[in-house]
């Protein structure tokens, strides 16, 4: 099983939206029995609330099943837990290694594996949810391409 943990700030934006489209791209492969998708939060300010409705309704729109979830925390053996953690901007990226003890080979920014330094646009602050789709689904394409190289049964 491979098992990615994608985090963000509150849980209830970009790293659910991650959450269902990486999951939807993975059932498209037919590789739903070699995976573990969740979604965490860095803070606790979402903890317990649902996806926010910008990201349901992008979801929805793109006809993308929206996976039931509740906000969690993210926590220190989470690092042991996953295989890789995903974070979407640079302020995730510091608080998941100060999560985690300041252990960072597990840790990612999403975009990297498109070849680029970018953030994952935050539609919390900007409600552009149509830019943090394509981000996100960049993202979880390129993601996956990296993972086909990296496990010959994919």
């Amino acid at each position: 099983m491979i098992k990615i943990l994608f985090v963000c700030h509150g849980n209830i934006c970009r790293s659910t939206m991650a959450q269902s489209v990486m999951a939807h791209l993975i059932k498209q492969q037919g590789k739903t029995d070699q995976f573990v998708i969740e979604s965490a939060a860095t803070s606790t300010e979402e903890i317990g609330n649902p996806p926010h409705h910008g990201t349901v309704n992008k979801l929805r729109q793109m006809q993308i099943p929206v996976i039931p979830h509740r906000a969690v925390q993210m926590k220190k053996n989470d690092y042991d837990n996953y295989d890789f953690l995903i974070g979407m901007d640079d302020a995730n990226i510091r608080n998941m290694i100060r999560i985690c003890g300041n252990r960072c080979e597990k840790i990612h920014k999403l975009l990297e594996f498109t070849g680029s330094s970018a953030s994952v646009a935050d539609p919390w602050f900007t409600g552009d949810f149509d830019k943090t789709y394509e981000d996100v689904t960049a993202g979880c394409t390129a993601l996956y391409e990296f993972l086909k190289t990296k496990y010959s049964n994919l």
